[in-house]
């Protein structure tokens, strides 16, 4: 897991550590020291840290004007035992929120497994950004049903056209138009 890295494609455009507006301003990741580890696996020391023991993420850009946020995310995303979506909603998202982002992208590709709970963290973040939305991309099948089994499909948007998306291949205020006008089509808007 130590060579599984954040995307980096974007880092000349935004770096979420030198962002005064972003939560995780000022945060300082080595190069070469690996201090954190999901269930004793040493991850890249890229990926920041939420407070969670098995969830971590890289904020890979940040519009305040369109009002949207990229997440990658790292590890095993553990509602049940962890409350991740807890760390994840007061740590991140709320600060992103208060900063005008009602629009987030959510890259899970890296998300290796979901335990859930109740929905009530999701379903805060929904009304938070009741004229915006939150999108699933690039989450493995079997997270998606999980996450569905939970009735988090009402809060998250996902699958289809959003999960064969090769959002590396876009600028990421591309990908925010192409994930806005997909979910547009969904809505009926």
């Amino acid at each position: 897991m130590h060579t599984i890295e954040p995307f980096y494609n974007w880092l000349e455009l935004y770096s979420a550590s030198d962002d005064p507006q972003s939560p995780l301003y000022g945060a300082e990741n080595s190069e070469t020291e690996f201090t954190h580890t999901i269930y004793g696996y040493y991850i890249h020391p890229q990926w920041d840290d939420i407070e969670s023991e098995t969830l971590f993420i890289k904020i890979l850009f940040a519009d305040y004007e369109l009002g949207f946020a990229v997440i990658e995310f790292m590890g095993e995303w553990n509602d049940a035992i962890n409350n991740d979506i807890m760390h994840l909603k007061r740590n991140i998202i709320d600060p992103l929120v208060q900063e005008g982002i009602k629009h987030f992208i959510l890259i899970g590709e890296n998300v290796f497994n979901f335990h859930g709970s109740d929905d009530s963290y999701y379903e805060e973040w929904f009304e938070d950004v009741e004229d915006g939305w939150i999108a699933a991309i690039g989450f493995r099948e079997f997270v998606l049903s999980e996450m569905q089994s939970y009735g988090l499909d009402y809060y998250l948007n996902s699958g289809g056209a959003l999960e064969e998306l090769p959002w590396r291949t876009f600028t990421p205020k591309n990908l925010f138009g192409i994930v806005n006008s997909a979910i547009q089509k969904r809505l009926g808007a």
